[in-house]
């Protein structure tokens, strides 16, 4: 008896107060930091060459180029003729610093060759990367056998190139022996692969037919 006592009176003694439930502050609201306010204050600058051919159609469509970065993006851009290059800075105002980015990246997308039309929709979508490559890194040609290459990878008038873009949902610029292809990574793959196809020796009838199947898979895909 007095051993089932001394137990009951030490699991009474044992019982501990529960602690009371502790009332935490409010979650902090911050609102979003300005692209100045990231970089402590400093203005981040971008300067993009232009090539020599680049100049008269950089002058024809200017405004083009100046109306999406300075309104939408919120970047300042002017053209550095001394310098020949377009020189890119944030704003206080620059919702985000990866516009400055954009904006360069557009820029220079469109010193490659690309049409205004095309080139802004990396500023306007965020899977979007330009990609380049030489004849010579997919084979070694010389004299009439590097001109044939090229005039197999463009067709005629364009034709295997424009199949190629619809069929990928890229853009490509051929540019003697340099080869720029605008779209999103997958589709970059696609257009890669067939214009490397091309370059080896592959008839276009062939690559047309590859190309089809692609496509439809990725069509099933998205």
């Amino acid at each position: 008896m007095q051993a089932n006592e001394s137990t009951t009176s030490m699991e009474v003694e044992n019982v501990v107060n529960k602690p009371k439930p502790v009332a935490f502050p409010s979650k902090p609201n911050f609102e979003p930091l300005k692209a100045h306010e990231i970089s402590e204050g400093r203005v981040q600058f971008r300067k993009v060459s232009v090539p020599s051919h680049r100049y008269t159609p950089l002058k024809k469509v200017w405004m083009e180029i100046y109306t999406p970065i300075y309104e939408q993006m919120k970047v300042d851009i002017r053209m550095n003729l001394k310098a020949r290059k377009v020189e890119l800075k944030t704003r206080p105002d620059t919702p985000d610093i990866s516009n400055l980015q954009k904006c360069a990246d557009f820029v220079h997308a469109f010193m490659l060759g690309f049409d205004v039309i095309d080139a802004i929709a990396l500023l306007r979508m965020d899977e979007l990367y330009v990609e380049s490559f030489e004849i010579k890194d997919v084979k070694t040609l010389r004299g009439e056998h590097l001109s044939r290459a090229i005039g197999r990878l463009s067709g005629k008038g364009g034709k295997t190139k424009f199949a190629i873009e619809n069929s990928t949902k890229t853009r490509i610029v051929i540019a003697d022996t340099k080869i720029h292809i605008l779209g999103s990574f997958a589709n970059i793959k696609v257009a890669r692969d067939s214009l490397c196809s091309l370059i080896l020796g592959s008839p276009a009838g062939k690559v047309y037919s590859k190309l089809r199947a692609v496509s439809a898979r990725l069509a099933e895909r998205f």
